[in-house]
């Protein structure tokens, strides 16, 4: 993945530090009990959403168990539909393909159509790099791209900030990337969305480049489809005479057919929204119409080493709803930036360490900011066990193994700081592995109980600062059995 968040500190320190922001963790809660609520209503309207919710993961399931098969149809219906395809390994080669696509253009410009992807290979600082302007036109990415800010969910990059910071933002930075914001503006969101679109139209109308990524790629057809609510997708997907798009592999579904059932599941949980206000499905080039040439960039970026763990490879179901982030109990307290990742949350929890590996301690981190509470996995349209993998990558973090690194498998180290972890849990297994060394240290902790602390000391201190440990009983279930039940005893 890209390095735009490398040098960060691990969950524990950065959550620490975003959780004493109380303006910030009142502009989370706000957010996310409102889109939550509105969600579980129009959830609520279906009959069918349990049968919709499994067959959508079972199409997923499908389609990752022959992504290859899929992935060569898909390039052969863009390529007879006139499109051009592109495979990159990682975020540096697709990078390279999208910044030579623009340089080959002539032009030092490009509007971008929100995209999950390009903020995870860090396409703007290459682009930006390489002299080439990228200018976002989704509403709130464009307010994090003024304040230079990154996103902090999914759906609503800048929930993080309220309507009045918004405001000095726009008065503030707009005129530095194009029409200033008007004199004497308001925090009204009628009036900032005014002033969004005055300073984005002019860019729709002089871009000749236009860059996006896609909730969906139809393999037989080639289609790729586009969902969005403000119709700055559209402007972008329409108007520019070459469009890029970078697109994960795993947003491949087989059929046309196979799309009804993600456009019912996928609005109710991001929007609460019925029906997509904006749908855009385009199919290759068509003269006269719309950009006059497609080149789509397939990314890899660590998904088919997911793609070979067997229990971890459901995060590849995700259609980027963000319902998880919004139920979740540790991102509306840290934010998403604590996550250090383009993908934050819940889902970005699981997915992060697959695609970048558990090497950093910040990635090592993301398995455990969580509490395993399972609210994410009853609201995931897609069904995605998302404690299931946080327990199952907590284990490879402590105790490393086999894993499969850019497509060869290889064994991984345990990280670092999890020794005692390690040692008590070997302690615990050779224990219950022998019934007479338990009994005695049964019996020598009922005897010592009035001895034991009200906190545990070392490592164990940040577990038990939070909580009472449990008091030790006078004796043992299996001595009580023994004296109360044993030999001699009525029954």
């Amino acid at each position: 993945m890209s390095g735009t968040y490398l040098g960060m500190p691990a969950f524990p320190e950065a959550a620490a530090k975003s959780t004493q922001d109380t303006q910030l963790r009142g502009n989370l809660r706000h957010a996310t009990h409102t889109i939550r609520a509105k969600r579980a209503v129009a959830v609520a309207e279906l009959d069918d959403w349990p049968q919709l919710r499994a067959a959508g993961a079972a199409v997923k399931d499908r389609t990752l168990r022959h992504l290859d098969h899929y992935l060569e149809q898909l390039e052969t219906a863009v390529t007879a539909a006139g499109g051009v395809v592109h495979w990159a390994a990682d975020a540096a080669e697709a990078n390279r393909i999208v910044t030579d696509l623009v340089r080959a253009t002539g032009e030092t410009e490009v509007v971008k159509v929100k995209s999950m992807a390009t903020q995870e290979i860090g396409l703007n600082e290459a682009l930006a790099e390489a002299g080439i302007h990228a200018y976002e036109t989704d509403l709130a990415e464009l307010i994090v791209q003024l304040g230079d800010d990154l996103p902090s969910h999914i759906l609503v990059p800048a929930i993080h900030k309220n309507r009045s910071e918004i405001r000095d933002i726009f008065t503030e930075r707009m005129g530095d990337w194009g029409r200033a914001a008007p004199a004497g503006l308001s925090d009204e969101p009628a009036d900032l969305a005014d002033a969004a679109r005055l300073h984005l139209r002019e860019k729709f109308l002089r871009a000749k480049v236009a860059i996006s990524g896609a909730n969906f790629m139809v393999a037989e057809t080639g289609t790729l489809v586009v969902l969005e609510s403000e119709g700055n997708g559209r402007m972008c997907l329409t108007l520019p005479e070459t469009l890029i798009s970078v697109v994960g592999i795993e947003k491949t579904i087989p059929t046309w057919q196979d799309l009804e059932i993600y456009l019912q599941t996928l609005p109710r949980s991001s929007t609460a929204e019925r029906m997509n206000p904006y749908t855009s499905t385009w199919t290759g080039t068509t003269e006269g119409d719309g950009p006059q040439t497609f080149h789509l960039v397939l990314l890899d970026n660590g998904r088919t080493d997911t793609l070979a763990d067997t229990v971890g490879r459901q995060a590849l179901r995700c259609i980027r709803c963000s319902a998880c982030l919004n139920v979740c109990p540790v991102y509306e307290r840290a934010g998403g930036h604590a996550y250090g990742s383009a993908y934050p949350g819940p889902i970005g929890a699981i997915l992060t360490p697959q695609l970048r590996g558990t090497a950093s301690a910040l990635d090592a981190s993301l398995p455990y900011a969580s509490t395993l509470c399972g609210a994410c996995y009853e609201v995931c349209p897609v069904a995605i066990d998302i404690p299931e993998v946080l327990v199952h990558l907590r284990e490879r973090v402590v105790e490393g193994g086999a894993v499969t690194l850019r497509g060869t498998r290889a064994v991984i180290k345990p990280a670092k700081g999890h020794a005692a972890e390690r040692a008590a849990m070997r302690a615990a297994r050779w224990t219950l592995d022998h019934p007479a060394a338990l009994r005695a240290g049964q019996r020598l902790a009922a005897r010592t109980r009035r001895l034991h602390p009200a906190r545990l000391p070392g490592p164990g201190r940040a577990w038990s600062a939070t909580r009472e440990l449990p008091a030790v009983p006078a004796e043992s279930f299996r001595d009580w059995w023994q004296r109360t039940r044993g030999e001699g005893k009525n029954t």
